[in-house]
């Protein structure tokens, strides 16, 4: 999918799809009626599953969904903040840079035929280069499926060199398209999944014919077994580790600090954990205890923002000659207020053994 024929956009709520309509030019409008149904036709829409081949909650986590909000601002399907302004899909993350290099497969959520992909693009955090370096491919490398009656969905941000089909081929659900990549508009490692029906972006939490403004609509488009985990809790501590000294967020990302074993002369021991969206008021703790028993490092601070990631840590410096040998155990604990009473959500523990 060349330049051009790019017609999801994620920055601005006002353009319509200009750039589907050069990809219909050129495809030809006779063809068009028969590809694309008139909108009003009598053909359910798609049932979809995941896009993603993995263990919801274990190796990856759903962290934006549509921004349902007309105007400026964001708001979801449950009218809370849980997207960008202008995010026009849902996007499942991986753990990490080195899980996507190791391969997570993109799958199609509906059987549909291949309408249009593109592959080529660099997995990089546009951020670094900066956002014009992706401007008109925001989608990175991925495809559009069409499923008849005017609805199709897209899948963004896959792995360059990885799609897997070919322009015009029938897949069926489940059936692989790729690989999770880091291309165009991503700043992490996910699958970004689109609905359209016609010109409109249609949330697939909400369905259409939806008669409340929050919550699920009548007709969701998700699968019972997808919806089951896509509507559960979506604050997670989703990687966590031990590192010897300074780390940053983004080497952590990279996937730097996943070594079990650390040498008795690290200079330091540090535990750390990055999240996705905890929200103010969240009391987030790390504790990491020796192999005798005895707590090194005890801390816990309290979120004062709700935030679609953070990354927290905390440590201490080696003063003895070497560090007591065996297994150190982290434990990371996130706490939130339920109508009054503190309850703990996520509890995960990490080791590591110094020798």
């Amino acid at each position: 999918m060349g330049k051009g024929m790019e017609f999801t956009r994620y920055t601005s709520k006002s353009a319509v799809f200009a750039a589907a309509c050069f990809l219909w030019a050129a495809l030809g409008l006779a063809t068009f009626p028969a590809i694309f149904p008139a909108l009003g036709a009598e053909e359910k829409p798609p049932a979809l599953g995941l896009p993603i081949r993995c263990r919801p909650g274990k190796d990856c986590w759903l962290v934006n969904f549509v921004d349902v909000d007309l105007s400026p601002g964001r708001r979801d399907y449950a009218c809370r903040k849980r997207s960008y302004d202008g995010h026009k899909g849902t996007d499942i993350a991986i753990r990490d840079l080195a899980v996507m290099a190791k391969g997570v497969d993109v799958v199609a959520s509906a059987p549909g035929i291949v309408k249009a992909l593109r592959d080529g693009m660099k997995d990089v955090d546009f951020t670094l280069p900066g956002s014009g370096s992706v401007e008109g491919r925001e989608c990175g490398n991925g495809l559009v499926l069409v499923h008849g009656g005017g609805w199709e969905t897209q899948y963004c941000h896959m792995r360059r060199g990885s799609l897997a089909v070919k322009k015009g081929e029938r897949v069926e659900r489940g059936q692989k398209l790729g690989l999770v990549g880091h291309s165009g508009r991503a700043q992490f490692p996910h699958v970004h999944l689109a609905v359209r029906l016609g010109k409109r972006v249609i949330d697939p939490f909400a369905g259409v014919g939806r008669q409340r403004q929050c919550g699920l609509g009548v007709a969701p488009l998700w699968r019972k077994d997808a919806l089951s985990w896509l509507k559960g809790e979506t604050t997670a501590l989703y990687n966590a580790g031990f590192a010897t000294g300074r780390l940053s967020a983004r080497a952590a990302r990279r996937g730097d600090f996943s070594a079990p074993i650390m040498s008795r002369t690290a200079p330091a021991m540090v535990l750390w954990v990055d999240m996705f969206w905890p929200r103010a008021g969240d009391i987030l703790s790390l504790k990491i205890t020796a192999p005798n028993g005895q707590a090194v490092v005890e801390r816990s601070s309290t979120v004062d923002k709700t935030q679609a990631r953070r990354f927290v840590f905390a440590g201490k410096k080696r003063k003895a000659r070497s560090l007591l040998p065996g297994t150190y155990r982290g434990d990371i604990t996130l706490v939130r207020d339920k109508g009054g009473a503190k309850e703990k959500i996520i509890s995960i523990v990490r080791e590591v053994e110094v020798r």
